[in-house]
């Protein structure tokens, strides 16, 4: 749904595993991690330094995380509750300076909106 809104309103947008070649690794300006998937394969630090590696130098991440207090935490999960389960994360807005640095990049900043919260990370 996502990637079909993104396109009708002319942006380019990707449905592939992250961890996956894609294109133009290395020149995107963006990548949005929204709605937990900072937490995709239950390894934010693995999955940001993939990121890092799709981002330039001049790139950003904006991330959604959870409420400062939460830290980071990892746990096996499943799809409303059945299926297979896989590896989770979350990371709060306590944990995601630390997370951020070991995978290359610096916070520029993290706020509160409605009752989410959300982080712009940029490359080290």
């Amino acid at each position: 749904m996502a990637v079909a809104l993104t396109l009708a309103r002319g942006a380019v947008a990707l449905r592939r595993n992250v961890f996956d070649a894609l294109p133009g690794e290395g020149r995107w300006h963006s990548v949005l991690l929204a709605d937990g998937n900072i937490g995709i394969g239950g390894d934010p630090v693995a999955l940001l330094r993939r990121v890092r590696r799709l981002v330039s130098g001049s790139g950003k991440v904006l991330a959604e995380l959870e409420p400062p207090g939460t830290g980071l935490r990892h746990e096996p999960v499943r799809v409303n509750g059945s299926g297979t389960w896989f590896p989770w994360a979350w990371v709060g807005a306590d944990a995601v300076a630390s997370t951020a640095a070991k995978a290359g990049f610096a916070t520029r900043w993290i706020a509160e909106g409605g009752d989410r919260w959300f982080t712009e990370l940029v490359p080290r």
